[in-house]
This record gives C-alpha cells, structure tokens and sequence, in this order.
C-alpha cells in the first residue's frame, strides 16, 4: 500500500473549482494583447485587456490537456513522469545569489556556481532532472537572454531532463532553438523533449504579456509548459488557505484555456509556487508549514482535474544551512512525496528562494531519498517455506530463538531492498568510531567528492557549434533591440 496524504475532501474540492469558474467570469482575468484575438475567436469577451472565461470553454480545454506525458534524458530515455502519483524532484531555480562555504554569506551568483549545482545535481540520483538554477552575473550577455545563457550551460553539462523558463518573451524561442538543436531538430524534439519551462501568472489574476506569449510559443512547439501559480496568502490573494487555492485554480485554468487554445493537446502542467505572507517580517516563508499545505491542495485540485502536477517545496527561510534549513526541508519533501506530486523544485535553495547552497542540496538529496523510501511503504516480502510465503515464521524456524538473523542469507539478500543506506553526509556512526564533524563539514566533503568524480557529456562540435551560433545570434538581436530603443 502506497502511503499517502490528503488534505482536502472531495466537496471542498469541488467549492474550490465552483468558485474559480466564477472568478474567471467575475472579476476576470487580466490578459496580454498577444492572447486577445485568441480568446475572442472562441468566444470570450475582451475589454480593456480583461476576459470572461466561460466555464463552458474551460472544461473544453480541460479536456484537450494530456493526462500525463514524459521528458527524456539526453539518451532519449524515458527519465521523469508526470502523471499519477509519480514524485520526482529537481534543485530549486533562479537564485541570484549563492551561499559561501567559506565566508557562510551569500554573494552574487555566477557561471562557475552554475557549473558547479549542476555537476552535483548530475551526480545524485535523488535528483531526476536539472534546473537552470542560478543567475549568472558575470555573463556579460544582455539580461533579457539570461535565461538562455543558464539552459546553453546547463545543456552542456548535464545529459539529465531540465526544469527551466523564459522571463521574457524575447528570450523564449532562442531556448528552444537550442533544446532542437541538442535533440537533432525541432521534430525530435517534440517527440522526446528533455525540458518543461515554468509559465508564471501574475498574482491576482494576471496573464501578463510575457507570460500570455510564452504559453502560445510554447503550445504551437510542443514543448511542455509548466503553470506556476504564485499566490501570497494574505498579500496577493485571500488569507484562508482554501481562499488562495481558489485563487490558484482560477489562474491555472485561464492558462489552461489560454495554451490549449494555442495547441490542442501540448503537454502543461498544474504547478506552482503558492505561499503565505508572513505578518510579521512582510516575507514569503517557503519553510512554514502553510506554505507546504498550500502546495499540496493546490496539487490535490489539479489530480481531481486529472493533470500531471508540480509544487515548490523542500526550501527554507533560514540565511545558513542550519537545524532550521534541515528541519523544514526534510519536513516539506515529506509532505509533498505523499501527496504524490509529479515534481517538487525547491531543493538547495535557502533565504526563502533568494539564494542557492551546493551543501544544503547534497543534505536535502538525503531527505529526498528519505521521503522516496516513505513512499514505497511497507512490502509484504519474504521467503519461501512448505505452503507459500512467509513474513517472518520461515527465519524463524532457521534462528529458533537465537536472534541471529545477520547470519541469514535471507538478510543478505533483502536489507538492501528494505533499507536506504544514506552516504556519509549522513552521520550514523558510534561515538569514536570516527572523528567528530557537524553536516555542513561533511556535506562540503560530499560535494567536493561528487564534483571529482563527474565527468562531462561528450558533446558533438557540430552540436556545440549550433549552440554557440544560437546564443550569439540572440545577443546580437538583442543588442540591436536596445540600440533601437
């Protein structure tokens, strides 16, 4: 039996979705010019860049939108499902700092830190994809291209699936030029893709222009859109809980609408991002227990709806990586593998999302394995005696009252399929077995371990000559843009 967690019951499942319908006729959803024609060639009303969804067209949509779909590693496996309850995990995204093990501050992120996330990532099973997980201030590159600059590093180093985004529009189709040029053309591509972009509303209730075009680019190519909804309870949406995962509903549907009008039957996902405003600090706390409780419902809603999920967990609000940062890491990964959340970001981040730690990924990919081993519950295996299997009777017979089942080859055979046996960073010996060292010391050993023993996809020139092309061309463009303007 596979354990599992739920929050919310079916009938505030279905108030939650009969009071986002009614939000997408009144008071609307703001939308980009880009989708207007769109919209109003299904028959929505448009004024003033604000549309009234009818419910109608909404189950329509929902009903063109894949029930599960999956990415591929660079090999062109199948390496993360989305759909059903299958939980994978990736590093958390967009940090623009990165935590110093050697000052214990944070400084401006840069390429190398970039290089350095992903060829741990890469390295750690626990991780099923890669992130373009932190902003790299010495690229020398326009702003407006920084999102392809990461994903061009990242496609370089690691053969894994890859959780990414555009935050603008321009940028957008230079990131998937450069995802066909790795697959061998835009049609492979499609067939196989090895990224999800993250598509974010604007809260409450706004597709903003860039966000309304990325979703119709990434609809017409194929490539997998990623809603993530970011409602701040209390700040940017209502304060109850079930009152900010209406609002979420709300926002994920007009997405919905607005991609599966664009491509009917392009892979999306009903992600997010949601959090409580902390009224105390004015903050968003990614580590406190409401924030994770709204990304499980939020995730809840979109499994009634029978969409492949996403949730943003397994980060924390404190400035070092600490009992706190351990505490509610492990806490929320926990949460969201037993929900049965298709994949949780979030991982290796600290300072709520502001700055990412190599070290806290390494001690939250054991978390992870943790919450993976949860999920499996309990099996009943055993071993074979006269009359069928047997959990515990047949060792029994063998060790009689003795006690010694090590000597068993049963034990041999079985502990590694009962037990997740954690790496060092883990501390598990006894007092004196081994010198004394607290997680932090042992988890930047563990990534300096990690990092000596990657070793970097081979990569054809012509491959890696598309690439550069791609993101001198964009450059080029974008220089001309501010020229222009």
């Amino acid at each position: 039996m596979r354990p599992k967690i739920q929050l919310l019951s079916a009938e505030l499942i279905g108030r939650i979705l009969r009071e986002a319908f009614e939000l997408l006729m009144n008071p609307g959803v703001r939308v980009g010019s880009a989708v207007v024609e769109l919209l109003q060639s299904a028959g929505v009303e448009v004024s003033n860049g604000v549309a009234r969804i009818p419910e109608p067209l909404v189950r329509q949509c929902l009903a063109s939108a894949p029930r599960d779909f999956y990415l591929y590693n660079r090999q062109g496996e199948k390496a993360v499902h989305y759909g059903g309850d299958d939980v994978h995990f990736d590093p958390g995204s967009c940090c623009v700092q990165m935590f110093d093990p050697e000052t214990m501050e944070a400084r401006p992120s840069e390429t190398s830190d970039l290089v350095r996330l992903v060829q741990v990532t890469e390295m750690l099973p626990q991780f099923a994809a890669q992130s373009t997980a932190v902003v790299c201030s010495d690229s020398n590159l326009p702003s407006a291209i920084g999102d392809l600059y990461r994903l061009f590093v990242v496609l370089q180093h690691s053969d894994k699936p890859v959780v990414t985004g555009s935050f603008s529009a321009a940028g957008l189709q230079g990131m998937i030029d450069l995802l066909a040029a790795d697959s061998g053309g835009l049609d492979k591509m499609r067939e196989k893709p090895r990224a999800v972009f993250d598509v974010c509303p604007s809260p409450p209730l706004n597709w903003s222009e860039f966000g309304s075009h990325n979703l119709l680019d990434l609809a017409r190519a194929g490539v997998p859109a990623e809603i993530v909804s970011m409602p701040l309870a209390g700040g940017t949406a209502p304060v109850t809980l079930a009152g900010s995962v209406t609002q979420h509903a709300a926002e994920a549907l007009a997405g919905i609408v607005l991609h599966q009008l664009a491509g009917p039957g392009s892979p999306i996902v009903w992600g997010g991002a949601p959090a409580i405003f902390d009224m105390r600090t004015g903050g968003a706390p990614m580590g406190a227990i409401e924030t994770a409780m709204l990304n499980l419902a939020c995730a809840e809603v979109g499994k009634h709806l029978g969409l492949p999920t996403h949730g943003y967990l397994v980060a924390t609000d404190s400035k070092f990586v600490d009992a706190q940062a351990g505490a509610e890491s492990a806490r929320s990964a926990m949460l969201g593998a037993l929900t049965g959340i298709n994949m949780i970001s979030g991982a290796g981040m600290i300072e709520s999302l502001a700055c990412h730690s190599v070290e806290k990924l390494v001690i939250d990919a054991e978390s992870i394995a943790s919450a993976q081993r949860l999920v499996r519950g309990i099996e009943a295996r055993g071993i074979e005696e006269r009359g069928g299997e047997t959990l515990a009777t047949a060792m029994f017979a063998q060790t009689g009252l003795s006690g010694e089942f090590l000597k068993l080859k049963e034990t041999r055979a079985l502990f590694r399929q009962e037990q997740y046996l954690p790496s060092n960073v883990i501390d598990r010996s006894a007092r004196g077995s081994e010198p004394a060292s607290d997680v932090f010391t042992r988890a930047r050993e563990r990534v300096d371990e990690l990092v000596g023993t990657y070793r970097k996809p081979a990569l054809s020139e012509e491959v890696l000559r598309k690439f550069q092309a791609i993101v001198t061309r964009e450059s080029a463009r974008e220089a001309e843009q501010s020229v222009a303007s």
